[in-house]
This record gives C-alpha cells, structure tokens and sequence, in this order.
C-alpha cells in the first residue's frame, strides 16, 4: 500500500515541522557537489593519469577546462528536464528522492576511479553523467519544495526559514571548498571524492527521514501546459531570454573561477601570512564574499547610487556586467606578470574574485529578481528552468572554446591504445620491438630506462623509416616513458642556451623576446628557425614547426622545460629521506610507488631538497594551444565587454510588464539566494 503524505499546509502560525530536514540535506548536498567540484580540474590535469598501473601523459590544460565545463552545461541543462518532470508527472518530493539515489552512485563511481573493473576514464564519465541528472533533479525542486511547506498562517516565517537555507548552501561550499582539496592532497582521489559521497548519502537519508513531517504538493500539470502552449506564455519566455543571452556570457566568465582561475593560482605565490594555501582552495573567497557584500550592496551601494540615478534591474544588471569585465581585465594582468616571469601573489587574484563575486550578485540575483517579476506564477518554475539552460549554454560556450583551440598531439596514440589512424584507414603505427629477450633496435638510441616496449609513428608524411618518424617508449604495465624525433638535438642545443642564461643571470629565465634573441639562427632540420617562449618563472618551451614547417600544427615538436629549485637547506642524506615518508601528499607517494627510486629522485627534486637546481624536459609532438597565457584571459575580457556595451540599448528599449504577486517573493528569495550566492 502506498504512503500517504500530507498535501496541504497545515493551519498552523508555528515552524513547518519538514524544515529541519530540508535545511540539513541542502547543507550536505551542497557540501558534496562544491567539494567535488573544487577539485575536479586539478585532479583532471594532475591525478587523473596516475590512477592506473599506467602512467600516461597528463591532461593539458585546455583539455581539463573544456571537459570541466562540459560537465558543468550538463548540470545546468538537465534542470530543464527535472522541472518538467516534476511539474507534469512526479511533482518535488519523489523526484528529489530518486535522483539523489542516483546523485550518490555518482560519487561512488568516483570515489572508485582508479580500481580493478573499468579504466579510471570510465569511472570518472559515469560518475560525472550520474552527478549531473541527480543535480538536475535537485536544483529546480529544492528551493521550490521550501515554499510549499508553509500556509497562509505561517508565512511570516518563511523569510527566516529561506535565511537559514541560504546560510545552509554557503556553509556547505564554504567547508568543503576548504576541506575536500585538502583530503585529496594528503589522502588522494578516493577519499576525497569519497567524502562528499557520504555527504550525499546523508543528505538523502534526512530528506527521506522528513517524509512525514513535508507537505507533497501533486504536480500542477494542465496549468502548466496552458501557459507553455499560449501565445502569452512563449512571448514571455522569448522577452525573459532576451536579458538571460547576456548572463550567459557571464557565467561564461565567472564559472572559470573554478577552472582556469584555479590553474593560474598554481603558478602564484599561494603564502599568506605564514600557511601557504592549496590551489582549489582560493575558491571558497567566493561563497565568503558572496555573505560579505550581499548587505553591503543592499544597505550602502544600491542606495549610494539609487541616489545619483534610479537604479532598476536592468541598470543593476548592465553595471555587473561592467564591473565583470574588470575582474577578468585583473586576471589577464596577472597572467602577464606571470608569463614574465614574476610570481605575484595570491591576493591579487582576491581582488579579481571580489569584482567578479560583485558582477555575481548584480547579475544573478539581479536578473533572477527581474525575471521572476516579468513573469506570472504559473511560469515561475519554466523561468528558473530557461535560466538554468542559459547558465548551461554559458558553459558549453567556455568548454566549445577550449576545445577548439586545442591543436591534436601525440597523446591520441598513446591514450588510444596505440590503435591509432590518420585520416582514413591507412595504418601509422606499429611495434618495433616488444620483448626482453632480444636487444632493443640500433635506431632507437637514448632509450629511456625500464623500457619494454618502443612503437614506431609515421610522422606528417605518412610514411615509415623516414626523418619525421616518431619513437614511443613504454615501460612496465604500458606506462608511457618518453618521445625520440629527429628535433631532439637541435631542441636540446637550444635547451643548452637558455640554461646557460639561466645560470649566469641569477637562476632567472629569459623572458621570451630575451629568450629568442639567445637562441637566434638556430634552427631545427629543416633549416627553420626555433621558438623560445617563457611560461611561467620556472618553465618555458623551445619549439619547432616539424616537418610540415607549420607551428601550430600536429607535426610541432616542442621541448618543455621545468625548473626544480634547490632549497636553502636539502635533505641529502637517504636517513632523512626515508623520515620524510609520511609527510609525502597522496601524488608524491603514488610517484614513487609507481616508479621507484626514480620517482623518489623526482618527488625530491621538486620539493628542492637537491642540492644543485635541475632543469628537466621531456618532449612533446603536437598539442598545441593557440589561445593561452594573457591572450586567453584578454579573450574573455574583450567579449565580456562587447555583451555589456550590446546589452546597454537592449536595456533601454527593453519594455517590462510587472507581476505584482506578493506570494511569490519568497520563492523568488530561494532561488535567487541559491543560484546568486553558490553557484
């Protein structure tokens, strides 16, 4: 026999007794999807490729920011689908419930990357796609569900239940933004993504506990239709889209706060005031801030300037998009400082989080306010869905463009199972040696140690035994040792150069016009003349065009150079070495598992316990990115720009038809404290 629940709010003046558990879910739901979040791109680029007996390379940059924010347009477009849902068949609570069962096989797929059963790949797909269908039948019902718990009677409490629901997500976010990349530095991928699992399942758990105490409210099925299928209803929807285009390009923008703000944050001066923090966890400034200046621009901003001009929504929308343009003007300067070789701090890219975070709050809860206004109340929840479905669009725009600018590397062959094929059928690839026994081939010098198996690539010209060839070595359990091009020597040769500089300048790299100027007239095997640029302080890149004598192409073959520091005082001797064991992060630990002494050797060399400074390289083919460094960052600024500056005339001719419906105020509270302050 079916439960019954109560579908009707009781007459009541008292605290609705379903609260508590709705409250105490939203806290653990959203503990574990920020928790998870926050690390998802610095475990994409630095963890990912260590979750098997293989090593392979690393995830680029560009690649783990396209694929971030292609799971991030998965969560904010699968709402669409959750509010549908609910409206016309299941209604809140049932939704909620199924989905959050789903929510958490997701982090349990994650938690499980890396063991016996599936490729760490996918493991991470699956629990990715699960994360976002339980996501996007949370998000559009959650906050709604709040409202319903209250009548007539107790309506005055309601803003005070939707306080401790706003203070329950920024809470969330806030302690495992701080927590989780912490868990996964020293306890690794398992239980950091492990954790936020448990917080789901908590958060289900309480929310099934309330079952009894929430009222269910059946789905509003033909309401809703009407209003979709009536001319009014779609000539509302297509006005509200109007204004929601443009917040599409910001949360374009302030969604990168979580992927390629965090990667910059790895090349800055993370030290403040003695505790050096961890590069995922400069994101919890945001929900902080959000607490911060939300009363400010409510009691001292909005009405400082209320004072020199009306300030309506569209006003307060056009001005967050301004001032978002300067937070990425900010970290565009900072990625000029860096690619010069400087190693600005961590506070400077607090500023930028506090201009963004006040773009945020006037143009999400801003724009939520403006849209729940234009719309009558049967539409609220279709309204929250297209605004989610802009957000979503927002992100497909960052990771679309992240993945456009990605030129294709050798890594297809390698994370391929060396099954690779160019343009058609035709076969480029094949072993030319894959056995202990017999002496490795005369043409395969400089082979790495521990190799036990070495392939053959056709280079550009598709061809074997020619000079653009291409030598893979692997080792044990497939684990990628290494790349041999004929540009190797005159790659190293220039490599000598820079080094040389590097030494007798202090241990300070050339910048790249410096750099170039060092290494002119030296040139690759086709007579072209090298490219020298400056990445970081302690990084730069030598590159040449390949054979087909085109940079930015699959045939560049570059030499990436890394600075290991030898510190003030290193630990020489193998007794305090083997001390050290336990103070090693989860990466450090897994190094050396995976290779040894070797890895040992590495993990100390990049902690500075040498006692001489290194510079190591390995080689790449392909992989290119044709937008980074400042460019990338000046990219955003400019189209954040140009979508204010467009959006001014917009503002002024767009022609508003105020809903007057005082009993929807506090719904448009929920949503826009929810999608406004944690996003």
């Amino acid at each position: 026999m079916a439960e019954q629940y109560i579908t009707v709010p009781p007459e009541t003046d008292k605290m609705p007794p379903g609260i508590p558990y709705i409250v105490g879910n939203e806290a653990a739901e959203r503990f574990s999807y920020y928790g998870m979040r926050a690390i998802l791109v610095v475990f994409l680029v630095q963890y990912l490729h260590l979750m098997s007996d293989q090593i392979l390379p690393s995830m680029s940059n560009a690649e783990a920011t396209a694929r971030y924010h292609t799971f991030s347009t998965a969560v904010y477009f699968a709402p669409i689908f959750g509010a549908l849902l609910s409206d016309f068949l299941t209604g809140k609570y049932p939704l909620i419930i199924w989905v959050s069962v789903i929510y958490c096989l997701g982090h349990l797929s994650l938690a499980f990357i890396g063991s016996p059963g599936l490729p760490p790949t996918a493991y991470l797909y699956l629990g990715l796609a699960l994360i976002a269908i339980g996501s996007g039948g949370i998000k559009p019902c959650v906050s709604a569900h709040v409202g319903d718990q209250f009548g007539k009677k107790n309506q005055h409490l309601m803003s005070k239940v939707y306080q401790w629901f706003y203070f329950s997500i920024n809470l969330g976010s806030t302690v495992s933004t701080i927590l989780t990349p912490w868990l996964l530095q020293w306890y690794g991928p398992h239980v950091a993504f492990g954790v936020p699992g448990v917080l789901m399942g908590i958060a289900t758990l309480m929310f099934w506990l309330g079952r009894h105490k929430f009222v269910h409210i059946p789905p509003a099925k033909a309401e809703l239709f009407e209003d979709l299928i009536s001319r009014g209803g779609w000539v509302t929807l297509i006005k509200i889209s109007a204004v929601f285009i443009f917040a599409s390009i910001f949360w374009a923008l302030f969604d990168q706060t979580s992927s390629s703000w965090v990667l910059q944050a790895e090349n800055m001066n993370r030290n403040i005031l003695g505790y050096t923090i961890l590069t995922s966890q400069i994101q919890v400034v945001n929900p902080i801030l959000v607490m911060m200046l939300i009363p400010l621009f409510q009691f001292v901003i909005y009405p400082a300037i209320d004072k020199v001009f009306p300030l309506s929504h569209l006003r307060k929308f056009s001005i967050g998009l301004f001032v978002t343009v300067s937070a990425f003007a900010v970290s565009a300067l900072i990625e000029q400082w860096i690619v010069s070789g400087g190693y600005p701090s961590i506070l400077w890219q607090v500023l930028a989080y506090v201009l963004i975070t006040s773009g945020e709050i006037m143009v999400s809860i801003t724009g939520l306010e403006f849209s729940y206004a234009q719309a009558p109340k049967s539409m609220k929840s279709i309204v929250m869905a297209v605004w989610l479905f802009f957000i979503a669009f927002g992100n497909f725009v960052t990771a679309y463009l992240n993945h456009f600018i990605q030129v294709p590397s050798i890594n297809m062959v390698i994370a391929e199972s060396k099954e690779f094929e160019h343009e058609g059928s035709q076969k480029v690839i094949h072993d030319i040696w894959k056995t202990r026994s017999e002496p490795i081939p005369t043409d395969a010098v400089e082979v790495p140690k521990r190799t036990e198996r070495v392939l053959r690539v056709a280079g550009e010209d598709q061809e074997f035994d020619t000079e653009d060839d291409i030598l893979l070595f692997f080792g044990e359990y497939e684990s990628f040792l290494g790349i041999q091009t004929s540009e190797d020597a005159s790659l190293k040769a220039a490599k000598d150069v820079i080094d040389q500089s590097f030494t007798e300048n202090g241990e300070t790299l050339p910048v790249t016009e410096a750099g170039q100027k060092l290494i002119s007239g030296m040139t690759d095997i086709h007579g072209e003349q090298l490219a020298y640029k400056q990445l970081t302080r302690n990084r730069y890149q030598i590159s040449s065009a390949g054979y087909d004598q085109k940079f930015q192409t699959p045939w560049d073959v570059t030499l990436d150079a890394v600075v290991s520091r030898a510190s003030n005082n290193p630990e020489a001797d193998s007794e305090a070495k083997a001390d050290q064991d336990e103070s090693y992060t989860w990466i450090e630990r897994r190094l050396i598992e995976l290779k040894g002494e070797e890895g040992r050797k590495e993990v100390e060399a990049a902690r500075g316990n040498i006692k001489e400074t290194e510079i190591s390289s390995t080689i790449t083919v392909g992989g290119a990115v044709t937008l980074e460094g400042p460019a990338y960052y000046w990219f955003w600024t400019g189209l954040m720009f140009a979508t204010a500056v467009v959006f001014v005339p917009v503002a002024y001719l767009y022609k508003a038809t105020e809903y007057v419906e005082d009993e929807d105020a506090s719904d448009l509270s929920a949503e826009a404290l929810e999608e406004g302050s944690a996003q």
